[in-house]
Parts: C-alpha cells; sequence; structure tokens
C-alpha cells in the first residue's frame, strides 16, 4: 500500500482540506493523463469529498462509508433498487430469537488479508463491542447494544440492554455493522482503538491499494476474496466537492460516474451527453438553518422564532436548487415512518409577524453571523436568507469555508469555534429509519452534532421510546412529536432535502445504487 497514511483526527483534515480545485483539475492535465490510462475493467467515480477515515467504527462520513463496503464484510448490507431493504452478506443465516437477541451464522471462508485467517464470531464481537469500548462519537447507531456472546467459531448472539428496532436497517447494514479482524487492529492499535485511514486487513471484494490526499482512491480485486466476483478491477475514486466541476470531468471521460448538481438536470436532460443514462433520486437528506439557543444573540426564543418566520422556503428551493426540489417539512423524508404533512411555520413565513417576535424579544439592529460550506449551494442559500433577515432589520454576514473546516465548528473536541456559531446553513445525510436523522439531536450530543445546542428532556425521553416500539402507527406518532418540538425550540426552520441527480456511462458499467442515491460499488457491473 503506498502513500496510506497513518491515524488522521478532524483537526489534521482540516488542513489536508477536501477540494480537488487547486490540484489536477486545475492544471487543466486530464486525470486519465496525471492518474491513470484506463485499462481492464475499471470504474471511474467522482465522490463528493475527501476520506477522513476507513475505520467503520468512527466513520465521519457517508462517502466514506461506500469505500468501505468495499473493503470490509457485514452480517447485512443495504439491497440496490428504488426500495428499501437488506441481503446477508457475511451471515450465511440472521434471526431475530426476542426483541432483544439476534442470532447469526457466519458463513465459512471469508478470509482477512495479510495473514490474518478467517473472519469468526469473535471478529464480529470484537467490531461491534469496540465501539462502545472507545466511546466512538458515532456509537448512538448501535443503540441500546450491550454485547455479542460467542456460541462457537461462526455463530453468535447479539443481545441488547432493551428493543431496538433500528438495528436491521442502521446497525446492521450501514456503516458500524463493518466487521474487522481483531488480531489485526489490536496489532495496529494496541488497544482496539480507531486505525483512522491506515486499514490494517481487509475482507471485503477489494483492498485499498493506494490513496493520494486530493487526488484519488485506488481499490482493487481482493485476491483473498472467495465471494461472488465483482464486477470491476479496479475502482477509481476521485474527490471533487463542486458538482460543477464533477460535471466538466464526466464531460472530459475523466470520471464516469457522478451525481449533478440540480440547476443542471434540465441541461442533462435535453442534451445528455453519449451513452449517458441519467437516473434522480429521492433524497434521504435534510437540510435547514439552526441557530445556537445557547449562543449570547439568539437565547431569547423570541428573536429565534422571528427568524423562523422571516425566512421564506420557497425562496430558497428557487434560487439554490432551480426550484427542482421540494420544500421540506422535517427531518423525516416522506415514506419513512414519523413524516410530517406539514411544518408549524408556514413554507413561506411572514415578515410582519417575524418583526412582531422581534418586538417582543426588545431587539433592534440585530448582527448575526452564518457558517456555511463555500459551495454553491450554500452559499446560494446563505445569501438568500441574508436578503430575507434583511428584511426585519437583521444584518446577517455570511462565513463560508471548506466543507472540512465547516464539519467541525459545532464540534466542542476540536476548539473554541463553537462558541462563536449564530446561525448554520447546516445538513444531514439519512438512513432509512427516524432513528438515524432525530438520534443526532438528544442532549447527549450537544457539542457533538447537535450544533444548535438543543435541548428537550421531552424529546430526549420520546428518542428512547421510539426505538423499542414495532408499531409504525405508534412509532410514527412520537416521531413527529419530536420533530414539532424540535421547530417549537426555534433552532430549526427546516427547508430542503433536494434531489440526487446521477450521471453514468451506459458503454462502462451498469450502475447499482441505494433507493437515496448513494452508490453501492460492490454491486456495480462492468458492460
Amino acid at each position: 500500500m503506498n502513500d496510506i497514511a497513518g491515524n488522521v483526527s478532524r483537526r489534521a483534515f482540516v488542513k489536508t482540506g477536501v477540494a480537488l480545485g487547486g490540484g489536477i483539475l486545475a492544471s487543466g492535465m486530464p486525470l486519465s493523463q496525471a492518474i491513470w490510462a484506463a485499462e481492464g475493467k475499471v470504474l471511474k467515480a467522482r465522490s463528493a469529498g475527501e476520506l477522513s477515515t476507513l475505520d467503520p467504527g468512527f466513520y465521519n462520513l457517508d462517502f466514506e462509508v461506500d469505500v468501505m463496503g468495499c473493503l470490509y464484510s457485514k452480517l447485512t448490507h443495504f439491497k440496490p433498487g428504488s426500495e428499501w431493504g437488506w441481503e446477508l452478506d457475511a451471515a450465511e443465516k440472521i434471526e431475530q430469537v426476542d426483541p432483544t437477541h439476534i442470532r447469526f451464522h457466519l458463513k465459512k471462508g471469508i478470509k482477512f488479508t495479510g495473514g490474518y485467517g478467517e473472519l469468526t464470531a469473535k471478529d464480529v464481537k470484537f467490531s461491534f463491542e469496540r465501539v462502545i469500548k472507545h466511546n466512538s462519537p458515532v456509537k448512538i447507531n448501535w443503540g441500546s447494544f450491550d454485547h455479542v456472546e460467542i456460541e462457537d467459531d461462526y455463530t453468535g448472539v447479539i443481545v441488547l440492554k432493551s428493543p431496538f428496532v433500528p438495528l436491521w436497517m442502521i446497525s446492521l447494514p450501514f456503516a458500524v455493522g463493518h466487521i474487522v479482524s481483531e488480531e489485526a487492529v489490536m496489532n495496529a492499535t494496541k488497544d482496539g482503538g480507531t486505525f483512522g485511514l491506515k486499514p490494517p486487513a481487509f475482507s471485503g471484494p477489494y483492498v485499498l491499494t493506494d490513496w493520494k490526499p486530493n487526488q484519488y482512491t485506488l481499490l482493487t480485486r481482493n485476491p483473498d476474496w472467495s465471494g461472488p466476483k465483482p464486477g470491476f478491477d479496479e475502482i477509481r475514486i476521485v474527490p471533487i466537492v463542486d458538482a460543477k466541476a464533477a460535471e466538466r470531468a464526466y464531460q472530459a471521460g475523466d470520471i464516469d460516474y457522478t451525481g449533478i448538481a440540480s440547476d443542471s438536470l434540465a441541461t442533462f436532460k435535453n442534451s445528455p451527453p453519449a451513452d449517458t443514462e441519467i437516473e434522480v433520486r429521492p433524497s434521504l437528506n435534510c437540510r435547514w438553518i439552526g441557530m445556537n439557543m445557547d449562543h449570547p444573540k439568539l437565547k431569547d426564543v423570541n428573536v429565534r422564532k422571528a427568524i423562523q418566520w422571516a425566512i421564506n422556503v420557497p425562496q430558497i428551493v428557487d434560487a439554490a436548487f432551480a426550484g427542482q426540489a421540494a420544500v421540506s417539512t422535517g427531518l423525516i423524508p416522506p415514506g419513512i415512518v414519523g413524516y410530517r404533512n406539514k411544518t408549524l411555520v408556514p413554507p413561506e413565513g411572514d415578515v410582519e409577524t417575524a418583526k412582531r417576535f422581534l418586538e417582543k424579544a426588545g431587539v433592534s439592529d440585530l448582527k448575526l453571523t452564518i457558517d456555511c460550506v463555500n459551495d454553491s449551494v450554500n452559499t446560494t442559500i446563505a445569501q438568500t436568507v441574508q436578503a430575507q433577515l434583511s428584511q426585519i432589520g437583521i444584518s446577517l454576514e455570511i462565513n463560508s469555508q471548506d466543507s472540512a473546516s465547516f464539519w467541525t465548528i459545532g464540534i466542542e473536541s476540536e476548539g473554541e469555534r463553537w462558541k462563536e456559531v449564530q446561525l448554520i446553513s447546516n445538513s444531514l445525510a439519512s438512513l432509512p429509519d427516524p432513528a438515524y436523522p432525530t438520534g443526532w439531536y438528544v442532549r447527549a450530543q450537544i457539542g457533538i452534532w447537535n450544533w444548535e445546542r438543543f435541548s428537550s428532556e421531552r424529546y430526549d425521553q420520546l428518542a428512547a421510546e421510539a426505538v423499542t416500539i414495532d408499531d409504525p402507527n405508534v412509532r410514527a406518532k412520537l416521531y413527529q412529536e419530536m420533530q414539532d418540538l424540535m421547530e417549537e425550540s426555534g433552532c430549526y426552520r427546516f427547508t430542503t432535502r433536494g434531489i440526487v441527480p446521477i450521471v453514468y456511462r451506459t458503454t462502462k458499467m451498469q450502475a447499482a445504487i441505494r433507493p437515496d442515491g448513494y452508490p453501492l460499488y460492490v454491486d456495480f457491473k462492468a458492460v
């Protein structure tokens, strides 16, 4: 493995940056010349950012999980297609014995690279328990998980402290469900903690052959893989933050699979590149304008409500998404348990109502800041909100920054910047269970991912109860109330979840995509 870095913290990630704009693309040299000459069955794809870790127990971003799915095995994994579902992966069989016990039996013959032997129940136990033992920031994905009991080399029982319904659509098929080698990780880390960007062993169809920050990630076939042969000899992933730059790279032939900007969709449909399939998937993601309720300028709920009512959401959607996306009603999208039909504050807001809330707060000539990623969508959102708030006498300064810097602003362990956060153009990549998007806003997440520092005892009670309930109708009412509580706090003005337009070259691949548009690279087939 060449140029694979060691453990990388979020702070180190900030220093490396994620944009390709100053690198190969900016140089004018085609990627195909600067990095590789295409040969064999090669999948060339774009990711929306740079890797910060390849440790599934400590993942940060969804596009990292896309890569992890190629490198490690899980008991189950998501099915590609337009409907959400999972299928067996490393497990030959898995069943819910009772509300707090799930028994699994592993397939035989799954090998770890580096001479670390066969994947066994002991590795499953180690992989799942280390997330809790080392207090991973994403341990919330495991809910009430307690431990794994080993019955024999291939059989084990996942034991929960209390029922955790989301285990089937969050814990097992997504990031924290990946299985790593206990021996390899202990050799590499000594205590079983995170190994960052230096995986010590692989058990999936591919291995990490090369990684150059801000340039590419190269995966090649795993010679020890005994499962179904993957579709490509190599997968080459290029980090391109800006969707417009990704479109140019696709049109130049440097990549064959990418998401595109919403406002480019009509152009691509009217005049598609040759041999190109265009797919539009409904997004599970959510965007909102967040407000830090602990900041002195925003402590008064009347100020926060004034901002909510001053923001006209349809104007934001028209400006930032060319009218291609729908207005959002909360964290949970249509089709998922807990979806709300409407928001408490009407999407268009009302300037006069907003002014009355400011008068009630006794505030005038208010000056605020909004933090956002410096891409075209978030910048446009911030500029639109800036104009809207000026109508009620609020001056808004835009603090745009690269994504690596932005994604640390509310994290207390990353320094003191969280104290200065006021407004945020925020977003969340989600999964098809309501526990995932709502789980980040309990009080225990304040200073981690709850950047609005939203605090509600009732919300926490509902969150704890909802994950134990099987009945979707009963569950839905709890999650709807949770979203009401978020909005009533004044900390959130939900805007849109956008759409996921994707283009790929039909002469190169049959793409395999999750219902929300994320790629499942191991299921891609070469043409």
